[in-house]
C-alpha cells in the first residue's frame, strides 16, 4: 500500500502521516487497509474541532471537548461559559495539539485492536 493513503486523510500534516507509517509498517496490505478504514471512521478533524471551539464564543461552549472525548470537562466549559472564555480561546489556538492527541491515541487502540485480531489468526 502506497502512503498516498494517509495523505488523503483531511487536515493531516507531516508529523501524523510519519507517525501513521511508523505505527503501522510492521501490517501487511490488508491489514493497513483496515486499519485506514478504521481510523478513518474514529480520527476527529482539526477543522472540525476549531470550529466547534470557535462556535464557543458565540454559541454554546465545549462541544469541541465533547467531540474529543472529554466529558468532564465539556460539561465544565458549559457551566463555567468556557471558563469565562479564556478557556476556549487558549483551545482555539491550541487546536491542533488537541486534535493530534486524541488522533494519536485512536491510531494507538485501532493498531493494538489489529495486531490482536492479526496474531490470533
Amino acid at each position: 500500500m502506497d502512503n498516498y493513503y494517509y495523505a488523503a486523510l483531511p487536515g493531516i500534516d507531516q508529523e501524523e502521516m510519519v507517525w501513521l507509517e511508523e505505527l503501522t509498517k510492521k501490517f501487511d496490505d490488508d491489514t493497513r487497509k483496515k486499519f485506514l478504514f478504521l481510523y478513518q471512521s474514529r480520527r476527529k478533524d482539526p477543522q472540525t474541532i476549531l470550529i466547534t471551539c470557535l462556535l464557543g464564543l458565540v454559541g454554546p461552549n465545549g462541544i469541541h471537548r465533547f467531540l474529543l472525548d472529554q466529558i468532564l470537562i465539556g460539561i465544565l466549559y458549559v457551566v463555567t461559559l468556557g471558563f469565562c472564555f479564556i478557556g476556549t480561546i487558549i483551545d482555539a489556538i491550541n487546536y491542533r495539539r488537541l486534535t493530534w492527541e486524541y488522533n494519536k491515541q485512536v491510531s494507538l487502540e485501532v493498531a493494538a485492536m489489529l495486531s490482536r485480531t492479526w496474531t490470533v489468526r
